[in-house]
């Protein structure tokens, strides 16, 4: 598997559209998280492929000393408005996630918004993140599960733009199972399933919401011909009211995750 030229494809994707109409609508999992790893004033944290800095901003408003890494540069500077504009500290960095440019042990908790998941390589990545935590420290993460509304579009995607040869679903990351396989028997794990609302006008409205400003959706109905992106337009449609809630003409979309709360332990 070419993962060079996977995170090349990704970094464009992800850069695509504007990921900030996307991410913010997902501060309440970053504010969520914080609590579930029960941060305290004053640890070192860490955002793992940090986007647009939720969980990043999240533990900075705890008063935390915390960095943010990710490989998209467009996403950091976002981030880096965000924080200037709410006046946190916080050090964003340009970093890949399977490649951390940090000692062991670097950080007292590692946190990951929807974010580490999308790594090409799951078990470096897995690895990378236990190799900065602290012995006795936890890394916390939220990630979409295979069959939530992300795992279905990702699957209505991957039927017009097939992934690469070898690429696991990022969605493993949302199945206790898997998490278990990545990060090893000698951990403790805490994954229940949580879900969120987004509230939208109607599925159409969503489906082009999704279409102009999440990076992948966005790049992959470029990379199609017309008749092809207007039938993958059409099962995001159809996906986004499965998962319709609301019980009238809006859209209220019902949005499933695991919140994950890995207990690194003090000693091997």
């Amino acid at each position: 598997m070419d993962t060079t030229t996977i995170k090349q494809k990704q970094q464009a994707a992800w850069a695509s559209g504007d990921y900030s109409a996307i991410g913010t609508r997902l501060l309440p999992t970053a504010e969520l998280l914080c609590e579930a790893v029960d941060l305290r004033a004053g640890q070192r944290v860490l955002d793992a492929a940090c986007g647009n800095g939720n969980a990043a901003l999240a533990a900075a408003r705890r008063f935390c000393e915390v960095t943010g890494v990710d490989y998209v540069p467009e996403l950091l500077e976002r981030a880096r408005r965000r924080a200037l504009a709410e006046g946190l500290e916080v050090s964003f960095q340009e970093a890949d996630v399977e490649n951390l440019p940090f000692p062991d042990a670097s950080f007292d908790v590692v946190l990951s918004t929807c974010g580490a998941m999308f790594a090409p390589d799951q078990e470096r990545t897995a690895a990378e993140l236990l190799r900065v935590c602290r012995p006795g420290g936890r890394i916390g993460m939220v990630n979409w599960t295979p069959d939530s509304y992300v795992g279905e579009l990702f699957r209505a995607i991957g039927r017009y733009v097939p992934p690469p040869p070898g690429l696991r679903p990022p969605v493993e990351w949302g199945g206790e199972e898997r998490l278990r396989e990545l990060f090893g028997p000698g951990v403790k794990i805490s994954a229940p399933r949580r879900s969120f609302r987004w509230r939208f006008p109607s599925a159409e409205h969503q489906a082009e919401f999704f279409a102009s400003f999440y990076g992948p959706t966005h790049k992959a109905l470029a990379a199609l011909e017309a008749d092809r992106a207007a039938g993958l337009k059409a099962e995001m449609v159809e996906t986004v009211k499965r998962f319709n809630v609301s019980g009238d003409a809006t859209l209220v979309l019902r949005m499933d995750y695991l919140e994950v709360v890995v207990d690194k332990p003090a000693t091997p």
